[in-house]
């Protein structure tokens, strides 16, 4: 036996796409979770769903997953990922649930797809819109993606210490990683975010992903939803444990919110009927 030997991961061999599925991610619970909301607010079940920024659509795959009549659209404009998509996320689907899941690349805000009940946008990822036109543009494409009575979610973060620089280290599965607040400029909520991984062996995967964002705001969100032609636009914000302080996993609709340290929330807006 070679005592010497490291089980799981090194930076060597392991692939970043999958490390960050399993670092940040919790595709199969948001599935649920969005199928939820959805019934909660038009009294339907969700069965078309389009994940935009969808990276390797692991939401998009867990989502048809969940209903034999559920089908998805991941959108997204970087075709190195996709591939992988397509032969990691859609190769471990079973023939009926891959036929139910499509991958387009293109951008977000000019891309056709047949109309869907509703789009979601997790991760923050929309933040690589940096002025107010680009993020209206998207948010009016969205809108037009959704059927009649659609709806639309966006994730947001904030609280006083993400403006701060900093870095939070998180055990997972065989491997640690990292969440580096490298830079935040007050003046243009511009922010420089970062993964690093780190390894059992000793090795490091630095810069494994690099996020150029604009920090939204709530407020700044909900006008933005308003103007791109969004009714009933409102808040869910995460519940944190008073024993821990962290995050529970669960939202509550909040007409004001708590002032943590960080939270997390999601801006929901729904399109009108006509």
């Amino acid at each position: 036996m070679n005592r010497g030997r490291q089980d799981g991961p090194t930076a060597r061999t392991a692939d970043r796409h999958a490390l960050y599925t399993a670092a940040v991610q919790a595709p199969a619970a948001d599935a649920r979770q969005f199928a939820r909301w959805h019934r909660q607010l038009t009294g339907r079940p969700l069965r078309r769903l389009r994940e935009d920024f969808c990276g390797t659509a692991a939401l998009a795959a867990a989502f048809v997953r969940q209903h034999p009549e559920a089908t998805a659209v991941g959108v997204d404009r970087d075709r190195d990922t996709l591939a992988w998509a397509r032969s990691h996320t859609l190769a471990a689907l079973h023939p009926a649930e891959r036929a139910r899941l499509q991958l387009r690349c293109g951008d977000v805000r000019t891309v056709r797809t047949a109309p869907v009940q509703m789009v979601v946008a997790c991760n923050f990822s929309y933040m690589v819109f940096h002025t107010r036109a680009e993020l209206r543009e998207y948010l009016r494409a969205c809108r037009r993606a959704l059927q009649p009575g659609g709806v639309l979610l966006l994730d947001s973060w904030g609280g006083g210490l993400v403006h701060r620089p900093c870095v939070e280290r998180h055990r997972s599965h065989g491997f640690d990683w990292l969440w580096h607040q490298r830079r935040f400029d007050p003046v243009t909520h511009r922010i420089d975010c970062r993964i690093h991984f780190r390894f059992r062996d000793g090795s490091a995967l630095d810069d494994a992903f690099v996020y150029d964002w604009r920090l939204w705001m709530l407020p700044e969100l909900r006008e933005l939803f308003a103007e791109a032609g969004f009714d009933g636009v409102h808040v869910r914000q995460e519940v944190v444990s008073p024993r821990t302080g962290l995050g529970t996993g669960r939202f509550r609709r909040v007409d004001r919110g708590r002032a943590d340290p960080t939270w997390h929330a999601y801006v929901v807006g729904q399109r009108g009927r006509r």
